[in-house]
């Protein structure tokens, strides 16, 4: 790859601020809440905890904080959310924000149950118009004591689609305080943390804004990935990408879509990265397929690279 095609992502002091934030929740617009409701009780154990206005309803594990909102209308990305254990970090998040520009809101407390003590809670919205929601800490009952072969062990990271990668990184890297841990060179991909986990957001170049690229699962560990492919034929659904394993995170993968076309994730073994007793450099990989499927390559329809040949879907035509 000639130089002239390298990109850089430019970040400033703020990124890396955070190192105990974590993703929390997402919520998506569908079509038919009903339907989607079923496919994530029967596909991925999530009951529901609430009834929201105008027909929507709440999704979670156990008793612990809430994990999916599906509220009806078009498809599309609602909000999505992080839980920062950070000491004062929604605090610094919401100073940080207003500083850069950003107008700031809080969010009913409410809205995030099942804490131990008062939940503070801010929402902003990112430069591609999708609210973004920072609480502290809330229990998370049922996520770790999950029933692997049937459920997740709990919601790993969220990719968001955009038409600029930088400004979604000055929203999050340059002002809210995550860090760049790897990015495609020519910079339409990178992926960014904000605790151990190699990634609890990407960020990558679709043509549009204000979209969802995917949103992820934690497994246990590979053996669980025979199991769930087989369940997901049993179940009736397709499995989009994968098994396969990502250059960066060097974390296993296998991709299915909900009712609503939202692709998800199941993964396991992320890589783990310890600021604390390391000084780490972002990687730039080659923007082609076999940087984010080591396997040989293949990529679904919906996902291409700058170089090399695009989805599996397209190589036959």
């Amino acid at each position: 790859m000639g130089e002239e095609n390298r990109v850089a992502i430019i970040e400033n002091d703020n990124a890396g601020i955070l190192r105990d934030t974590a993703v929390s929740h997402i919520g998506f617009r569908v079509p038919d809440v009903p339907a989607s409701e079923a496919f994530y009780a029967n596909v991925l154990g999530l009951v529901r905890q609430e009834e929201l206005p105008d027909g929507g309803v709440r999704l979670g594990w156990g008793t612990g904080h809430h994990v999916v909102d599906l509220l009806p209308g078009e498809s599309r990305l609602d909000h999505f959310g992080f839980e920062v254990r950070d000491a004062g970090g929604v605090a610094g998040i919401r100073y940080r924000l207003k500083t850069a520009g950003f107008q700031v809101t809080d969010l009913d407390p409410g809205f995030v149950d099942f804490a131990a003590e008062p939940v503070e809670a801010i929402s902003a919205v990112s430069p591609d118009g999708v609210p973004v929601h920072f609480h502290s800490a809330v229990w998370r009952q049922g996520e770790t004591a999950a029933d692997t072969g049937r459920r997740p062990v709990k919601f790993q990271h969220t990719t968001i689609g955009t038409d600029d990668v930088q400004r979604q990184v000055d929203f999050f890297a340059n002002a809210v305080g995550f860090r760049v841990t790897d990015q495609l060179s020519d910079g339409r991909f990178c992926w960014l943390r904000s605790n151990k986990d190699h990634h609890t957001l990407a960020i990558v170049n679709v043509g549009k804004s204000g979209v969802l690229d995917h949103y992820s699962y934690d497994l246990a560990e590979w053996e669980d990935f025979k199991s769930w492919c087989d369940r997901l034929t049993e179940l009736g659904v397709t499995v989009q990408w994968g098994p396969g394993r990502h250059g960066p995170g060097n974390n296993l993968f296998v991709f299915f879509d909900d009712p609503a076309g939202n692709h998800i994730e199941l993964s396991a073994e992320m890589e783990k990265f310890y600021d604390d007793q390391v000084e780490y450099v972002a990687r730039k990989w080659h923007p082609v397929p076999e940087s984010v499927n080591l396997w040989g390559g293949q990529l679904p329809h919906w996902r291409k690279t700058s170089e090399g040949h695009r989805g599996v879907a397209e190589a036959g035509r």
